[in-house]
């Protein structure tokens, strides 16, 4: 499976940029964090003020790491690495999350826009192929402050919003231009087990309204002469045990959604993490039958584009951990 070849490799942002329009953004995106109106918890905090909501993010990015990251899908990591910033916390509280040191115990620092715009320039020194934002809802409004720095001083990388999916349609709006590949989650089918498991109330209805402002944004995935992301969209699902996910009801409405040529990865890598173990049904590894029935799913559907893994390859060593400096190995 693969995308369309991209017409062009420029950004969108340095557009907005020179037309006053990016600092304008990063305005509108400060004045929904006070009160917080960033994502559907729609907490109403004022974090300027040190008041923390549902994501337990304050006033300043809290980021964990800053590196040139291989481990994402081919068209994002390419062969010199996708240009990650892992930030801390998160609006959703995965019970099984790989990454809780970060997003839910918070490991990290706290970093001036200044320096994170420095992070981003970096992070193109070193060659990568894109600034990929991990878990980024929370600080859009400091983001933005620091892409207009960045961008000023020469930042010309494709950006892309690597997300939980409970994003909300209102601050996803004020992407539009500055995003260029958005890379969601789409975890569950039914609302239950989004809440039990995850604490996101209403998470399909929400997650498919946040996919469709995407898709509408972006169009479907583009990638350059040697298949490297441009444009576009690409909707990650991981495959619960025992269907929890509700994989085969959720397959039929993303391809209702976005259609045969929606860029979809299908994920067998999930293993008992965090909190899992509070719950019995999430302390076994999806099982090969479980997965290989979602792939076969995958392909009765006439999905086009997309990626899946070897069910065999999944365990624990690809699971990081971020208190070491090689949080991979």
């Amino acid at each position: 499976m693969g995308g369309n070849l991209a017409s062009t490799n420029s950004p969108g942002y340095p557009d907005l940029l020179r037309r006053g329009e990016l600092q304008k953004r990063a305005e509108s995106l400060m004045e929904r964090m006070n009160p917080c109106r960033l994502c559907p918890h729609q907490c109403g905090v004022d974090r300027q003020k040190g008041e923390t909501g549902a994501c337990r993010a304050g006033s300043t990015a809290r980021v964990a790491k800053a590196l040139p990251h291989r481990g994402e899908e081919p068209p994002v990591s390419g062969t010199r690495g996708a240009g990650t910033i892992f930030f801390a916390h998160c609006n959703l509280r995965c019970c099984f999350c790989q990454n809780y040191q970060i997003s839910q115990v918070g490991l990290g620092r706290d970093v001036r826009i200044p320096e994170l715009a420095d992070m981003m320039l970096g992070l193109q020194e070193q060659g990568c192929h894109n600034i990929s934002l991990v878990s980024a809802s929370h600080y859009l409004p400091f983001i933005a402050e620091a892409l207009v720095i960045a961008a000023d001083k020469g930042l010309r990388l494709p950006l892309v919003y690597n997300s939980n999916g409970y994003d909300d349609v209102e601050t996803l709006k004020l992407l539009e231009g500055i995003v260029d590949v958005y890379l969601p989650d789409a975890k569950y089918a039914a609302d239950e087990n989004a809440e039990k498991y995850s604490g996101a109330k209403q998470y399909s209805g929400v997650n498919m309204a946040a996919l469709s402002e995407m898709l509408r944004q972006v169009g479907h995935l583009e990638m350059d002469g040697n298949g490297i992301a441009r444009k576009g969209l690409i909707v990650r699902h991981l495959v619960l045990p025992r269907g929890l996910s509700g994989t085969e009801n959720l397959l039929h409405t993303l391809k209702d959604t976005g259609g045969r040529f929606l860029a979809l990865s299908l994920m067998a890598q999930y293993s008992p993490c965090y909190r899992a173990a509070d719950y019995p049904e999430l302390t076994v590894r999806t099982s090969r039958d479980e997965y290989e029935r979602a792939v076969r799913l995958m392909d009765e559907l006439g999905f086009e584009n997309g990626w899946t893994q070897e069910w065999e390859d999944m365990d624990r060593t690809f699971v990081p951990d971020f208190e070491k400096k090689d949080s991979w190995n």
